[in-house]
């Protein structure tokens, strides 16, 4: 799958849901009460971040996308300085206020990196607290291309089917974050985004990939849903689709430090990237990405767009390369289950020159994925005689990996890639020079399942046999 960056500038998101303030209050344990068992904690730093749904919108708003944020607070410090930091962050915010009840706030005590407890202040918010909410997200759902509902089970959806409603009445997409396990209170909804845990709730165990697909596509249809994005954590996470082979993301995190909030990305990058035009199972990549971002740092943190696209940016060059042959198998399959078509060709390439170089863009151009097999040093040998290679494989590989049409190179120790034909089944197969058609290696084979067999001209009439006879006449 190839990432862009979307164009999120021209996203507009409503986010509804429980809003609530995370503190951390941060310093140093050297020593243990006198009074009890525990540690002393010395604060020397305290920091307060939006969380919950302000979270989400933050994460929304981090990445370049308008983002306006109904929720409810109290007549408090803590909903002043909520609604503060949103604005700065470029959030509008359109808070009802409790005059009886706290801003919902979460107190973090930290000491060496290392959470020691978390205090919590909250009331569950009554049906009273919450009616003008469904008036004010009338207000606002014109000018929305998606609708995020992030429920923490604090009361502030607890009437959400006409919220879900609104959104399908003006044909503008709901993903919601559930809670609790009746899943029923968001039939209708585009998406949902259990995690693992809060999806077998409701369900059951799963005791296989087989078990969960089939207990995913019931729930959705049971729902009304279009999908449902179930996150796994360190599994990755899968998109469930009526209709659609289920899309599985193999987590991308290489160190977690801290899960808080990573759901609360998930959803945004998802949500924002599909109200920017993506496609859902793009989005879902996205957010895939995103996750793993959030999950390196510590506590409640929003992914910037410029983080977003430096992680884009390393993922395809991750994906593209020198590869062995198990591993271009497997990318190869990734490749082919989103939708890409893989062109594949095969040759010495034992000096690179312009000819090559035009002959590989061109092969680039009839698919996604351009799969490169060079033949190693010893059946070069073999084709070629005494003298050949001029440059041994790692070196030839390495050339090419570093051209812009090229995916992936590999090695094959036989005269000919029938192996990796057989193995790889590409949709095309080329072959460049003087060969006619049915002169390409792998070609009947490639043609019995329905592939093409195409033979495209080298450039500038240049080959290496003539380069390698220039440098000995020069050398004689």
């Amino acid at each position: 799958m190839k990432l862009e960056m979307p164009p999120f500038q021209d996203a507009r998101l409503l986010v509804i849901g429980d809003v609530m303030l995370d503190r951390y209050w941060h310093g140093s344990a050297t020593r243990v009460s006198p009074e009890a068992p525990v540690p002393v904690v010395k604060v020397n730093n305290r920091e307060d971040r939006p969380g919950g749904a302000g979270n989400v919108a933050l994460n929304i708003a981090a990445l370049g996308s308008a983002t306006r944020l109904l929720g409810v607070v109290g007549n408090d410090e803590a909903g002043k300085e909520l609604q503060s930091r949103l604005n700065a962050a470029g959030v509008f915010c359109d808070f009802l206020q409790c005059a009886d009840k706290p801003t919902i706030t979460k107190l973090r005590v930290i000491a060496q990196h290392q959470q020691l407890i978390r205090l919590d202040f909250e009331q569950a918010f009554e049906p009273v607290d919450v009616a003008d909410l469904l008036s004010r997200a009338r207000a606002l759902i014109n000018d929305t291309r998606a609708l995020v509902l992030s429920d923490y089970a604090k009361g502030v959806l607890q009437d959400v089917g006409p919220l879900i409603e609104l959104g399908r009445q003006h044909n503008v997409p709901v993903i919601v974050d559930p809670k609790g396990t009746d899943f029923s209170r968001y039939r209708g909804a585009t998406l949902i985004t259990p995690n693992l845990t809060e999806f077998e709730a409701v369900v059951g165990h799963c005791q296989n990939e087989e078990e969960l697909v089939k207990k995913g596509l019931q729930l959705v249809s049971d729902l009304q849903l279009e999908a449902m994005l179930i996150t796994r954590g360190e599994h990755g996470m899968t998109l469930i689709r009526p209709g659609s082979p289920e899309l599985h993301l193999p987590a991308r995190a290489q160190e977690v430090f801290d899960v808080t909030g990573a759901g609360d990305t998930v959803i945004s990058v998802l949500a924002a990237a599909m109200a920017a035009g993506e496609s859902m199972a793009d989005a879902t990549a996205l957010a895939n990405l995103a996750a793993g971002l959030v999950v390196g740092k510590l506590g409640t943190a929003a992914i910037s767009g410029p983080e977003l696209r430096r992680a884009i940016m390393g993922e395809q060059d991750s994906s593209r390369g020198v590869m062995t042959a198990e591993q271009l198998s497997i990318a190869v399959q990734d490749a082919r289950d989103h939708g890409e078509k893989i062109v594949f060709t095969n040759g010495c390439f034992d000096i690179i020159h312009a000819g090559h170089v035009g002959y590989l863009t061109q092969a680039k151009k009839l698919g996604d994925r351009l799969v490169v097999a060079i033949n190693d040093d010893v059946s070069v040998r073999k084709l070629k005689g005494p003298g050949r290679p001029i440059n041994p494989v790692e070196r030839r590989m390495a050339v090419l990996a570093g051209l812009e049409a090229v995916d992936w190179v590999v090695s094959f120790t036989e005269d000919t890639p029938e192996s990796l034909l057989k193995d790889l089944r590409p949709e095309i197969l080329v072959k460049g020079g003087d060969y006619t058609l049915d002169q390409v290696v792998g070609g009947e084979f490639v043609r019995s399942y329905g592939g093409e067999v195409k033979a495209l001209e080298f450039l500038d009439n240049c080959s290496t046999s003539e380069i390698v006879e220039k440098m000995k006449e020069a050398g004689a």
